[in-house]
């Protein structure tokens, strides 16, 4: 939803309009391909009767939040066939999600995708087709249902950047055991210390190796300075740390990233084997270390003699010297 222009402010240009005032689709040919998300949500308005009858699978249509949610999901994916200027996109994920109350529904709709441009639209659409769906199934018993409050609560991904908290920090482990309590977490402690005695105030987040690219989303939306990742940077199937990261970055530093390796192999030869890399995410510096012991001790020591100043420069200070 779009808000009235402010006095002295100056009015958005519409993305889908040309120069010439004619329709076009946005051209997203040079768009850095990253992670992105959008979460819609919606109010399907009725009465008590049908709220108690879709709670006890009591309508003659058969299972209706089940088949309201594949309808959303099923919108979603067509959603450049619905809006004309969309693109199609591939998505990577959708899920729709229903809250009963005492005589409305809300629907929550969440897709993703690694791309070019955003997910907005299918989001939005899902919400949309599913809540249809849901007047179509309850019609019988509530011919004035009503859907409204379609709106857009949140996006990820692309230009959209959180402002940065100076001064805080994040730890990502990468351990499918660690995460599992199988194993304890000895790299993260160690470098939320490091990050402790520098000025950062520190979380750290355990997870599994496949669920590495879902961690940071959160992560990197809250906004730290600095995320340091630990593990899943070799060439372990399960091993996708740098990819997941890659996803999200801005501008690389692969400078850092062959440091770290160059200080690995005066160790050890396995440090060859380390893929991980390094850069921003907006405001936010990201950097991949090995899950090792030896691998986080190396990195930190190249990120020591880097760290305050890299951090100062993508503030907008620091010297170039």
């Amino acid at each position: 939803m779009s808000s009235p222009s402010r006095p002295g402010q100056s009015q958005p240009a519409l993305s889908h309009v040309g120069p010439d005032g004619r329709a076009r689709m946005v051209d997203v040919g040079d768009k850095a391909v990253t992670r992105r998300c959008a979460t819609a949500r919606g109010r399907f308005e009725t009465t008590q009767e049908v709220l108690a009858l879709v709670r006890a699978d009591g309508l003659p249509k058969a299972d209706v939040l089940a088949t309201a949610r594949i309808a959303g999901i099923q919108g979603a994916k067509r959603t450049s066939e619905l809006i004309p200027l969309c693109h199609p996109i591939a998505l990577t994920s959708v899920s729709v999600d229903f809250t009963l109350n005492d005589d409305w529904i809300e629907i929550t709709a969440t897709a993703k995708t690694t791309g070019k441009t955003g997910v907005e639209m299918e989001a939005l659409t899902a919400v949309a087709i599913a809540g249809l769906t849901l007047h179509d199934m309850t019609k019988a018993v509530d011919p004035q249902s009503v859907l409204g409050e379609i709106q857009l609560i949140e996006k990820t991904g692309g230009r959209t950047r959180p402002e940065v908290v100076p001064g805080t920090a994040a730890v990502l482990v990468a351990s499918t055991r660690a995460a599992a309590g199988t194993r304890d977490d000895t790299t993260g402690p160690v470098i939320a210390a490091w990050l402790a005695e520098r000025g950062y105030s520190a979380s750290v987040t355990v997870a599994a190796d496949a669920d590495v690219a879902s961690a940071l989303d959160p992560i990197i939306a809250a906004g730290p300075a600095v995320v340091i990742t630990t593990g899943g940077t070799g060439m372990s199937p399960t091993d996708r740390t740098p990819e997941a990261t890659a996803a999200l970055l801005d501008r690389e530093l692969p400078g850092i990233s062959e440091a770290i390796r160059a200080r690995g192999l005066a160790h050890t030869p396995k440090a060859a084997l380390s893929r991980g890399v390094a850069g921003t995410v907006g405001g936010t510096v990201i950097v991949n270390l090995p899950g090792s012991t030896g691998g986080v001790k190396d990195g930190l020591a190249v990120l020591d003699e880097l760290l305050a100043h890299l951090v100062a420069q993508v503030a907008g200070g620091g010297d170039h010297e």
